[in-house]
């Protein structure tokens, strides 16, 4: 991946974190987008929402059924040739990092292995 791409990632990262958190109501939950990755010709992005504390499935049909005022607000402040087409997926690493630390925790609670 191009350095281009990779600064343009970081950049809408950024800004779609920004308009997430202050344009939406949770309630209870935890909402953070972990990545951005956008195609080469700068028409589509894939948004990585992590949800913690409930269900993604409902952040997720917000954020897509508002997916064109949350891309109004980013390029009003990202200037760029192409505006890409935003398009949210879950992402449940932070849920999997979760579960091990508690499988960890479960593990060292068990009685030691007699040599």
């Amino acid at each position: 991946m191009s350095q281009r791409l990779q600064r343009v990632d970081e950049l809408l990262k950024r800004e779609i974190s920004t308009v997430v958190q202050k344009d939406f109501e949770w309630k209870g939950k935890l909402v953070s987008i972990n990545a951005v990755e956008v195609t080469k010709d700068l028409r589509e992005a894939k948004v990585w929402v992590g949800v913690l504390g409930g269900e993604a499935e409902p952040v997720l049909e917000v954020l897509t059924r508002k997916h064109g005022m949350i891309q109004s607000k980013v390029m009003r402040r990202v200037k760029l040739r192409n505006t890409p087409v935003l398009s949210f997926r879950h992402d449940n690493s932070a849920e999997r990092g979760v579960d091990i630390v508690n499988l960890l925790e479960e593990v060292d609670q068990l009685p030691p292995a007699e040599d």
